[in-house]
């Protein structure tokens, strides 16, 4: 079959044949139909910490093609399902996702319905995931859906999960006024957070008032469903965190904060916007050094990477974090409740980008350049081309 596969030497990746996937006992054998493109997946190109070889990507959208022999009821050939891989973007020996056909954990995917296309479906999982993980795992906002502190290892483990079991890790006081800001707030992890910090509201009772740094040319899709900012600011402006501060009450700092960028001088910029109890979050670690430390930081922000969700061991620029089986119960509850239909989240709006699997290393990895919000580039020449704003990229495979 075809894969995408890591070319390290060449900081490059190519369409190359490998070896065909057999599906464990506990795994499904997905065909791709689409796959989403991250900037972590360009980055771990153009910095590599795989060898070459290794077939690289993390979002997809499929069919299930065949299915291992421990592979609870519920599940069959045909179903749409969506999920993430991690790719080549750890020392780990594991394929990506960017292939014809791939293997995942029956559990660590979610049924697509029949409402929504599966190049939307692609552009899901791992962002969405992200934002999961943030709001409700780490900062410990109230969850729309409950999930055991240590996930089923096997099928027979599943069907022995009694519902008593799963509870939220964290429950706020009900009836009080919260603020939550997100930096990037048309990043595709900021769209969801926007969604999931909506529908934490709607399921505690509370009444958040939602604010977002972000490029004014997106305040007004960013003030409607189903995101519903109650204030913008324009991340432009040098001046924004005050800004910020001056749109909660008293001007005296927002309860939560999530820096989707956390890149140079925007996770102390975000920190200074909360108030002295608030939390914090952002999507790249300390090690990874995309942003400036700066010595009166006030909080210590909450990072976590989302491989973490994937229960297995994961060793990444320096870092080397344990399988973790409570983020991967985490996961599989979230996954679940998307499957449910009760948690259906918006997809990121798309650019559907044409050629394939063989396109994506030059347009695809051009376009989101080496990871950085400042590396990005484009082309006039070709409308696909253009500055990437508030979209997610999927090809169709």
């Amino acid at each position: 079959m075809r894969a995408l596969v890591l070319d390290a030497e060449q900081r490059s990746a190519n369409v190359k044949s490998v070896p065909f996937p057999s599906p464990s006992a506990h795994e499904l054998l997905i065909r791709v139909a689409a796959v989403a493109l991250n900037p972590i997946d360009s980055l771990y190109v153009f910095n590599p910490l795989a060898p070459t070889g290794r077939t690289i990507g993390s979002d997809f959208a499929g069919v299930v093609d065949a299915l291992g022999d421990e592979i609870p009821s519920g599940l069959k050939r045909g179903d749409r399902v969506a999920g993430f891989l991690q790719g080549a973007c750890s020392v780990n020996e594991r394929p990506g996702a960017f292939a014809e056909f791939l293997v995942c954990p029956w559990d660590l995917v979610w049924k697509v319905g029949e409402e929504m296309r599966l190049q939307e479906a692609a552009a899901v999982s791992l962002c969405g995931l992200t934002a999961a993980q943030a709001l409700f795992f780490r900062m410990g906002l109230e969850a729309p859906f409950h999930w055991p502190m240590e996930g089923p290892a096997t099928a027979a483990a599943a069907a022995a999960t009694e519902p008593e079991e799963k509870h939220c890790i964290h429950e706020p006081p009900r009836n009080r006024t919260m603020s939550f800001f997100i930096y990037g707030a048309s990043t595709s992890v900021g769209l969801y957070a926007a969604q999931l910090v909506r529908r934490s509201a709607e399921s505690s009772g509370m009444s958040i008032t939602l604010l977002g740094a972000v490029s004014e040319k997106h305040f007004r899709m960013l003030q409607t469903e189903p995101y519903g900012y109650d204030g913008l600011v324009d991340y432009h402006d040098v001046d924004w965190p005050t800004k910020v501060r001056g749109l909660t009450h008293a001007g005296t700092g927002v309860d939560y904060a999530y820096d989707c960028i956390s890149e140079g001088w925007t996770v102390s910029k975000t920190a200074s916007t909360l108030r002295p109890s608030g939390k914090m979050a952002i999507v790249r670690s300390r090690e990874g050094g995309a942003w400036i430390e700066e010595e009166n930081l006030l909080i210590e922000p909450s990072y976590g990477a989302v491989w973490e969700g994937l229960g297995e061991e994961v060793q990444y620029q320096g870092i080397h974090l344990p399988a973790s089986p409570r983020a991967r119960s985490f996961a599989v509850a979230f996954y679940e409740w998307l499957s449910s239909g009760r948690g259906r989240l918006e997809p990121n709006p798309l650019r559907e980008m044409p050629g394939g699997l063989e396109s994506i290393a030059d347009d695809g990895f051009g376009l989101l350049g080496s990871g950085t919000m400042g590396d990005r580039g484009s082309s006039s020449e070709r409308a696909y081309m253009k500055p990437l704003g508030a979209e997610k990229m999927v090809y169709t495979v």
